[in-house]
């Protein structure tokens, strides 16, 4: 089904044309004339704009050309007509500025590259080629000097322009064209299977085409398909004829798959196409498709929605971000497949196959789930996000700096649940409060965003287990603070965060918040630490208390404690918070993602203005009497606040 879905596709967008050849990056044309005199080494390569606030120059970009279809190679001594890297053109290696050239392996590679130049000439006696052969002969004696250009990278390819023809290559040339179908036919054989893919019939492909461009593959490129070892045969079939798939199925296939992860695809016609895949964190990418949608906006939009860019996604699609289902009715078929490259082969991770429209009201749930509150100021330039973006989510579950540490596998499970609306997967929540634990004390920037978006993820996942009947939840979480969420993890969350900010007020410089000291512990085994922290906490009280300008927020600080505690059966009354109590002696997984989003919550809620403040009050008028802190005081309840 998968290979059959993207032959489809590369017969919907034109990607194949002649199926002999294929479009390339050509950074270097070689220009020789009648004489097979070397007029130059032309760069095609053009220099993208500098981002605006950017420090890094982009790299260059080369022009494509359309060049014979190219075998995979490996370490194997394999040329390729007229178009090839330096060590087979002229048989010099950049890389072994020491190695004399045309020697050793170079020099293998330079003769195997004039041999197929010379059998293209016997057959042709095309003029093109006669003067690019004169020119190779001449390079093999020591008459034609070469040098290379100073930015040449060792695998760029080089192709050759015969002068009289101003820009077409010298393999675009018709007699070159035919010779070149010819000896690609003579090469299939004769039909021994059925194609897969096709129905026709066929001489199964050896070695299917590279993918380009795969994270973690080689560069050389990877095959989606492979039967490399004996113990994956069966039944007395060798190799690929286990799976047998004919070479122009197969070229189709790679064709395709290498179109969707190009950066910058077009089509057989050299027109522009839209991106269609999405780089996920370390070596996974998400490849997508749906060529005979109406929406294609969407679809082109798509990458930018799970990055929450709002500058590349039009104005139509921003209530997705809102968690609202805009105006999408189409019941085409999409694609989707997660796939992490090796040094061998590609891995398919996931297979995904819908809508347009579900995905689209999927996606909606998605960032409707993911909302929350942030903690995480404004930057200096520009906004936040509209929503936490699906690159962000993947690297709060990673260490700083390691991206490549989330398992591709638990990636390729949230992609699913985020394109079908399944439940996100619980190793989410589990990978959540490791890193919450582990990063509790960063609080710059990037820090405080990776909190967002853990909180976010913990909502997403408790929210939607509740909705599939999974979770022990009653009510769903809401997205800022709730005031009537009794769970344990959840009021314990909140009463951190309230500890938090009495210490912050009594003691301006602190070494070690409570937070910092005691966050794993209190949201795994809350029975071991809260009595403690409570106790503690009175003395921050009264030296607050005796500072005249803060006396009213010590007032109001010790009240929300009251009213958290209260529910674990603490004496309110006499303040002292003896041992006797009904603190949990520890927090279930789902209960410590509550402490987390209790925490969370409370912190923002702690920290809002008053236009915040007043809208949130005015929002819950039912609340508890401690969360109402604009409402007026009696002279007898609360000392007098500068």
């Amino acid at each position: 089904m998968i290979l059959q879905a993207l032959h489809a596709l590369a017969d919907a967008e034109n990607l194949v044309g002649d199926p002999d050849y294929e479009w390339k990056p050509v950074p270097w044309l070689v220009r020789v004339d009648a004489a097979g005199r070397l007029l130059g080494i032309q760069d095609t390569r053009t220099w993208p704009p500098v981002k605006e606030g950017s420090r890094r120059r982009p790299k260059p970009v080369a022009k494509t050309f359309l060049v014979p279809r190219q075998e995979k190679r490996a370490y194997a001594i394999v040329p390729y007509l007229l178009c090839d890297k330096a060590a087979y053109v002229f048989g010099v290696d950049p890389s072994k500025p020491d190695t004399p050239p045309r020697t050793g392996r170079t020099g293998k590679c330079f003769e195997a590259f004039k041999a197929l130049v010379e059998a293209c000439h016997a057959d042709t006696g095309d003029e093109g080629v006669t003067a690019v052969l004169t020119l190779l002969n001449a390079v093999a004696e020591g008459t034609q000097p070469v040098d290379l250009p100073d930015d040449y990278g060792g695998s760029d390819l080089m192709a050759f322009v015969y002068d009289p023809d101003v820009d077409r290559l010298v393999s675009d040339r018709p007699a070159v064209r035919q010779w070149w179908k010819a000896r690609r036919a003579a090469d299939a054989g004769e039909p021994t299977h059925r194609c897969l893919v096709t129905g026709a019939a066929c001489t199964p492909i050896d070695k299917h085409p590279g993918i380009k461009r795969m994270p973690g593959g080689a560069r050389s490129g990877v095959a989606l398909v492979g039967f490399n070892k004996s113990a994956f045969w069966s039944y007395g079939w060798r190799r690929n004829e286990n799976a047998p798939v004919s070479r122009e199925a197969a070229e189709a296939c790679a064709t395709a798959l290498n179109r969707l992860l190009d950066p910058r695809p077009q089509n057989a016609d050299g027109e522009a196409l839209p991106v269609r895949h999405v780089r996920l964190p370390g070596d996974t990418v998400v490849c997508f498709w749906a060529p005979e949608a109406e929406e294609q906006g969407f679809l082109d939009a798509l990458p930018s929605l799970v990055a929450a860019d709002p500058e590349q996604v039009a104005n139509l699609y921003h209530a997705l971000w809102r968690g609202r289902m805009p105006d999408i009715d189409d019941a085409s078929a999409f694609y989707a497949m997660t796939l992490s490259g090796a040094q061998g082969r590609a891995t398919l991770r996931d297979w995904i196959q819908s809508t347009v429209s579900e995905v689209a009201e999927h996606l909606a749930q998605h960032f409707a789930d993911l909302a929350i509150v942030r903690n995480t100021p404004k930057p200096r330039k520009g906004d936040l996000p509209p929503a936490v973006p699906l690159r962000t989510l993947l690297q709060s579950l990673a260490p700083r700096g390691k991206d490549d540490a989330v398992p591709a596998p638990l990636e390729a499970q949230l992609v699913r649940a985020v394109l079908t609306g399944t439940p996100y997967p619980l190793g989410l929540l589990q990978r959540v409060l490791e890193r919450a634990r582990a990063e509790v004390g960063a609080d710059d920037w990037p820090a405080l965003a990776r909190r967002d978006a853990r909180a976010a993820l913990v909502k997403a996942v408790l929210n939607r287990r509740r909705r599939f009947q999974q979770g022990t939840l009653n009510t769903e979480v809401t997205e800022a603070m709730d005031p009537a969420n009794t769970n344990p993890g959840y009021l314990l969350g909140q009463m951190l965060a309230v500890l938090e900010r009495l210490q912050q007020e009594a003691i301006n410089d602190v070494n070690a918040s409570v937070v910092d000291r005691y966050f794993g512990a209190a949201s795994a085994t809350p029975k071991a630490v809260f009595v403690r922290l409570l106790r503690n906490a009175r003395h921050h009280a009264r030296k607050l208390r005796d500072d005249r300008q803060k006396a009213g927020l010590a007032f109001r600080l010790e009240r929300l404690l009251d009213e958290t505690a209260a529910h674990f059966g603490v004496d309110t009354e006499s303040r002292t918070y003896p041992m006797k109590n009904a603190f949990p002696a520890y927090l279930d997984l789902e209960e410590q993602g509550l402490f987390i989003l209790g925490y969370h919550h409370m912190r923002k809620w702690l920290w809002m203005n008053a236009e915040e403040r007043t809208a949130w009050e005015e929002a819950h008028p039912h609340a508890p009497r401690a969360y109402h802190w604009k409402r007026s005081e009696t002279a007898a309840e609360a000392p007098a606040e500068a």
